[in-house]
């Protein structure tokens, strides 16, 4: 078991500096990047002791940050394809049209969202789930007239919240907070499940109550994505009605695969992409004929337009919280092996005076602030240790304390509090992430009142 004595450095008091400024920008609604690459070049000058070693610094963490969101970047420009080539042909229509019952109205349809976004999640995990329910669920949502932005909210907290924060079906996240914690992944399902009911139950039912009356768009006839451009949707023919059955069957059958070959993670999430691509080209021979190879190189520029405008200010935010973690020994070189946050976790948990009830309190931090860096799990872990270390020490729930740290490691980084954490439902719905988080935070910060109040009284 390590020791949470840890010696702390001048880069790591001004990476604490850049935290703090961000999060100051980010609550006066200010765009963000420009205090990220001042802070990212201030920590490399630092840490290089040289000019040239903070310039390339500068160059490295958006590289880096590059690098770990090129996966999501690609998902979603290849789904955004896919979706311009339906809405083209007006299979996208047929597809809403085929599901309108479901759902009767905004209230429902933001619920059904959620769910289905939930389900899904569990069993393939949120990224490729993000481009599954996306491409068919949320266009008919806004038709519905509930806004993308509650659309995004519907995804972002039951999948990457509830779903990713649970994990009770692929059981990713228990087993790796259960082995640094010396329990069985079962200890956290069992014993914390009040803590996920608690936590999953409170926020979603705060953030539709707190945004009941501003989900309802104002103007529902105008949907969410490029369709907006077109004020009537085209006639439908044989072959946009041929698509429209084909695309959710070829999904459909990705989900099969995913089982029959138990993929999970990136893998299942290559999968989805691929067969958004090959369909978007299958769908363009079959709708445009001659003119599909031009439609075809039309609709990947556009998707990948789309995709780059999203992430392009995220991917340097991003670089500057990959210091907090793992990123720091490409950013800064190999003589950094231990992100910054994590030193300052260990920090906090080894100065601060220990009972039960602090426990609680210090564990819920130590879990947000290990997911600052847009990374819930980089952060299990680390809780894992601390619940062990806390529960030995104050005689209280490792499986409490190490559900504890989990939920709260992923509701931030996993994610649903930072920006750079939320960008699959934030890009796949075309709302602005920052705000997205924003419109979050309140309901999270509620389920994470009412958890550490039970916590409190089951520990």
């Amino acid at each position: 078991m390590p020791s949470l004595a840890i010696h702390l450095t001048p880069i790591h008091f001004i990476y604490l500096i850049g935290v703090l400024t961000i999060l100051a920008t980010m609550i006066f609604r200010k765009d963000t990047p420009i205090v990220c690459i001042i802070f990212i070049f201030i920590l490399g000058l630092v840490g290089s002791r040289s000019l040239v070693g903070g310039i390339q610094s500068v160059f490295h963490a958006v590289l880096y940050a590059s690098k770990e969101f090129m996966e999501i970047i690609a998902t979603i420009a290849l789904v955004t394809s896919l979706s311009k080539c339906l809405s083209d042909l007006g299979s996208d229509y047929l597809m809403m049209r085929s599901m309108s019952k479901i759902m009767k109205n905004t209230y429902i349809a933001w619920w059904i969202l959620g769910i289905t976004m939930m389900i899904f999640s569990m069993f393939l995990w949120p990224s490729p789930s993000v481009a599954l329910v996306g491409a068919i669920l949320v266009p008919l949502a806004v038709k519905k007239g509930l806004t993308p932005l509650a659309a995004a909210m519907a995804m972002n907290l039951f999948g990457h919240g509830i779903a990713l924060s649970s994990d009770v079906v692929i059981q990713g996240a228990p087993a790796i907070t259960a082995s640094s914690a010396g329990i069985e992944p079962q200890n956290i399902l069992q014993t914390g499940m009040p803590l996920f009911l608690t936590m999953s139950i409170v926020t979603v039912v705060s953030a539709f109550l707190l945004n009941k009356k501003t989900m309802v768009s104002k103007n529902p006839s105008i949907l969410y994505t490029q369709s907006s451009e077109k004020a009537t949707q085209p006639k439908p023919s044989k072959a946009a009605l041929f698509v429209a059955i084909f695309t959710p069957v070829a999904f459909l059958c990705d989900i099969v695969f995913m089982f029959v070959y138990d993929l999970k993670g990136g893998d299942a999430t290559s999968l989805v992409s691929g067969t958004a691509l090959l369909v978007m080209i299958i769908s363009s021979i079959i709708g445009f004929k001659q003119k599909s190879m031009e439609k075809v190189t039309t609709y990947i520029i556009d998707g990948f337009l789309f995709a780059i405008k999203i992430f392009a200010p995220v991917i340097i935010i991003g670089g500057f919280f990959f210091l907090g973690g793992d990123g720091i020994s490409y950013i800064l070189g190999e003589q950094y092996q231990s992100g910054i946050l994590n030193d300052w976790a260990i920090w906090l948990a080894g100065i601060t005076p220990l009972n039960k009830y602090v426990v609680v309190f210090i564990q819920m931090i130590i879990g947000g602030l290990t997911g600052l860096d847009g990374s819930g799990f980089s952060g299990l872990p680390l809780v894992g240790v601390l619940a062990n270390t806390f529960g030995t020490a104050v005689h209280c729930s490792v499986p409490l304390l190490a559900t504890l740290g989990q939920i709260s490691a992923i509701f931030v980084g996993g994610g649903t509090i930072v920006p750079w954490g939320l960008i699959p439902a934030a890009a796949i719905c075309n709302v602005n992430p920052i705000e997205l988080a924003r419109k979050n935070l309140l309901p999270v910060g509620i389920g994470f009142l009412f958890t550490f109040i039970l916590a409190c009284i089951l520990i």
